[in-house]
């Protein structure tokens, strides 16, 4: 039987510096975006910091969205409802990024392109949602109707395959709560 399966778009605002900057170029509120397997957040993946409190140290990570680095983030998470296909073929990307992890690097002169309209692509490198519009761009889904290259993360919130699901403070999320030692959480 060929079910269809959701996969996640997580948006995040984490307040960082770089975070502010973005925003002054694309005037969007939430300025990160990841791709989830599960609608708790326990499976997460992007490109952003490797060392939450070191911002030159960044590639694909696996992201930790219960810890310390994303506690005052305000988010926004929508669902996308793909065909079983579709989900295979960006699980199995995401298991190719896990395996060449080392490879892979941040991309901000890319990022810098998206300001100028230019598409910067280095091999081997992503911003956070070039990465989640390639990831469904290559599993024959596109998510905006221009190059991953160019996509900032309020692009993706315009699609209408997209389906809003929660929109307000990350660790108010109810999938999250507050563990009695303070900050760090735990699934309900």
């Amino acid at each position: 039987m060929n079910r269809d399966k959701d996969i996640y778009v997580l948006l995040t605002d984490t307040g960082t510096v770089l975070t502010k900057i973005i925003r002054s170029f694309t005037k969007d509120p939430l300025n990160h975006a990841s791709i989830a397997f599960d609608d708790d957040l326990n499976e997460v993946y992007s490109f952003g910091r490797k060392n939450p409190s070191n911002p030159f140290f960044a590639g694909f990570v696996r992201e930790n969205v219960r810890g310390e680095f994303f506690e005052d983030s305000m988010c926004a998470l929508y669902r996308c409802r793909v065909s079983q296909a579709t989900y295979n073929s960006i699980r199995a990307q995401i298991q190719h990024f896990e395996q060449y992890s080392d490879l892979y690097k941040y991309n901000l002169v890319g990022m810098l392109g998206v300001v100028f309209n230019i598409e910067w692509e280095r091999r081997y490198a992503y911003f956070c949602s070039q990465f989640v519009a390639t990831l469904f761009e290559r599993s024959g889904m596109s998510l905006v109707d221009k190059s991953p290259l160019l996509v900032t993360p309020g692009d993706l919130q315009t699609n209408p395959q997209l389906e809003l699901v929660y929109r307000g403070r990350l660790h108010d999320y109810t999938g999250c709560e507050v563990a009695a030692a303070g900050s760090s959480f735990r699934t309900a």
